[in-house]
């Protein structure tokens, strides 16, 4: 670890700005771990993209994403340019300072920040799975995004979007259980046309479907439970047009992960999901709303390094 150049690409503005009052400590404890990063501060939108793309352009080895999981989605994003991978070899790392904190779970570093400090010394590397996404952007241009926890598109979509435009100072659990319950009152259920590996698997109305790499999103939600972000596969849950009392009532199960068997919950396995809607399904990646559909996600099989 200390033989890595590194980088931390740092969002001040996560978690209500609390990051930025905290970041001079986490800072001080990496140094007294022997850590002595560059710093880069975000200051608006995809710029941890830009600030990644740079490091890693610049020689630094690792990148360490501190933020929340919006952060974590632009640093992924920024190791790859229009010819691919950035620099070969260079690992990507996560300090989850943020209000939903969905990938850390899945990857199993702590939510304390000073603790995956620690975790991010004591860790070794791993070649992790990432999706790929072609969509159309809020703005109507087609666009290409990587992911490397959760997409879904529909409810979760529109739940991000009301989310992410309101204070998120009651954390991450609050935030999203407010924004899924009142995006559901409003919401109403959109046709889409899925397609799994090639196969028709839904043409008819959709409450959301997700494509797990990870298995949590909406801040906590056990929406994925075999997800494996390293087994080439994705986990794919479509919820069929479910009333908004059935899902109301069967919430408390996908915060449990104990939804799957719900005659109108589908789940399956693939490598490349196609979904087209006629109505206008929003588009959620890792806790970002960049758009709509339609949309094609493709795995990329072992496709980043991360430390953790």
């Amino acid at each position: 670890m200390n033989s890595k150049k590194i980088a931390v690409v740092v969002n001040p503005a996560s978690a209500n700005g609390a990051t930025a009052k905290r970041w001079p400590e986490i800072q001080a404890l990496m140094e007294k771990e022997g850590l002595f990063p560059a710093v880069f501060f975000t200051s608006g939108p995809g710029e941890a993209t830009r600030l990644t793309r740079k490091a890693l352009e610049e020689g630094y080895d690792l990148i360490v994403s501190a933020g929340g999981d919006g952060t974590a989605n632009e640093v992924v994003n920024g190791f790859f340019g229009p010819q691919g991978i950035v620099r070969e070899g260079a690992v990507a790392g996560f300090i989850s300072m943020g209000t939903g904190g969905d990938l850390i779970k899945t990857l199993g570093i702590p939510k304390d920040p000073a603790e995956a400090v620690r975790h991010l010394i004591k860790s070794s590397c791993r070649p992790l799975d990432l999706g790929r996404v072609s969509y159309v952007r809020n703005d109507g241009v087609l666009d290409t995004r990587f992911f490397i926890n959760v997409a879904g598109l529909g409810l979760d979509g529109d739940t991000v979007a009301r989310v992410n435009r309101t204070s998120k100072v009651l954390g991450g659990f609050v935030s999203f259980l407010w924004g899924t319950v009142v995006s559901l009152l409003l919401y109403q259920n959109q046709p889409m046309t899925i397609s799994v590996d090639g196969k028709l698997i839904c043409d008819a109305p959709v409450t959301f479907v997700v494509v797990g790499n990870g298995r949590y999103f909406g801040g906590g939600m056990f929406i994925a439970p075999p997800a494996e972000m390293d087994d080439g596969w994705f986990e794919v849950i479509i919820l069929n047009n479910l009333s908004k009392a059935a899902l109301l009532a069967n919430l408390p199960k996908v915060y449990r992960g104990t939804h799957l068997g719900h005659p109108k919950i589908t789940s399956l396995r693939g490598r490349k999901v196609e979904i087209e809607s006629l109505g206008s399904a929003l588009l959620n990646l890792d806790g970002e709303q960049p758009g709509r559909a339609p949309v094609k996600i493709e795995l990329l099989p072992r496709a980043l390094q991360v430390q953790g």
